[in-house]
């Protein structure tokens, strides 16, 4: 708790000054996010420092993996498709981003095959991420398929992304732009979905 506290006196000390009219504005007319983005909960991939975004601009939502599930409108309980439903709809923002990384826990315990069972939410919320061990064959080390992996997982996501109505009519308007990243942990470089291939940022047109 310590640690916390001392953290918030910093925030107070450094940060609130020169951002405190940002957050009067925030408080008094309300969020206006320009992206969505769906990340990892890993703790050392945080989506606002990778892309330098301040209070009110980004709209993040964070879980295993940063997967995003298939559009399924049923009477189960979808916290990533309700975020997703109030981003796009509701905050209308403007671009919609799945932002994968290396060494992703969430993907090693699928491809490793970790059992499950009733009590397993970890392995049953990555079974969404389960197509991509069937289109990469499983030929040669874990360390060698794992980026692999990683990167099928992005497409997946926003492939299923693109299942969500309003998500697709946006898209098609031209009022909603859908990207994939992946962010390496080790060299802090960022890599953007161009085709089939993921190009680091600073060798492509973005």
């Amino acid at each position: 708790m310590d640690r916390l506290l001392s953290g918030y006196r910093r925030f107070r000390a450094e940060m609130w000054p020169s951002e405190r009219a940002t957050y009067e504005a925030l408080a008094m007319y309300g969020q206006n996010p320009h992206t969505l983005v769906i990340a990892c909960s890993d703790s050392r991939v945080d989506p606002q420092r990778v892309f330098g975004a301040g209070p009110g601009e980004m709209f993040s939502v964070r879980n295993i993996a940063g997967l995003v599930p298939p559009y399924a409108p049923d009477s189960h309980h979808h916290g990533t498709s309700a975020a997703v439903e109030y981003a796009v709809r509701v905050l209308k923002v403007k671009r919609a981003v799945v932002l994968g990384h290396a060494q992703c826990g969430g993907v090693r315990a699928m491809a490793e095959g970790a059992p499950s069972d009733a009590q397993d939410f970890v392995s049953r919320w990555m079974e969404i991420a389960a197509p991509v061990l069937e289109t990469i064959p499983r030929v040669g080390p874990l360390h060698e398929l794992l980026p692999k992996y990683e990167a099928a997982v992005v497409r997946l996501s926003l492939a299923n992304l693109r299942t969500f109505p309003w998500v697709a009519e946006a898209e098609e308007a031209g009022s909603l732009q859908v990207e994939g990243f992946q962010f390496d942990i080790h060299t802090g470089v960022l890599s953007r979905l161009a085709g089939e291939d993921f190009v680091a940022v600073d060798q492509s047109s973005f």
